[in-house]
């Protein structure tokens, strides 16, 4: 494989990791900060936070199955630390899932 295309490989994988944890990130500022704030300011019931923080939520995991898969696509130096860090995030975000569903049904 020629520089170029490593290279090219790598950005694309950096870049799909770096939109996996902004995604993951703006998920958790909305559903934490933003909502709790500024929705009842502007008139909004509450019952949106949850199918916000359930839909970013699931957006946010696939997004860092796509990383892991694009970091475990060739023979990556970092991915066992990526990985790693995807999972913990994908864990913590099924946490938020499983909070989000649980406050839908009641």
């Amino acid at each position: 494989m020629s520089k170029a295309a490593v290279a090219s490989m790598s950005e694309a994988e950096t870049k799909t990791f770096s939109v996996s944890m902004v995604v993951s990130g703006v998920r958790c500022g909305l559903t934490y900060v933003i909502l709790p704030f500024l929705a009842p300011l502007v008139g909004v019931g509450s019952g949106v936070g949850p199918w916000l923080g359930l839909t970013l939520g699931l957006v946010a995991i696939a997004a860092n199955l796509l990383s892991i898969s694009r970091f475990w696509s060739g023979d990556r130096k970092w991915k066992w630390p990526m990985t790693i860090i995807n999972v913990s995030v994908i864990v913590l975000l099924l946490l938020l899932v499983v909070g989000d569903i649980r406050e839908l049904l009641t």
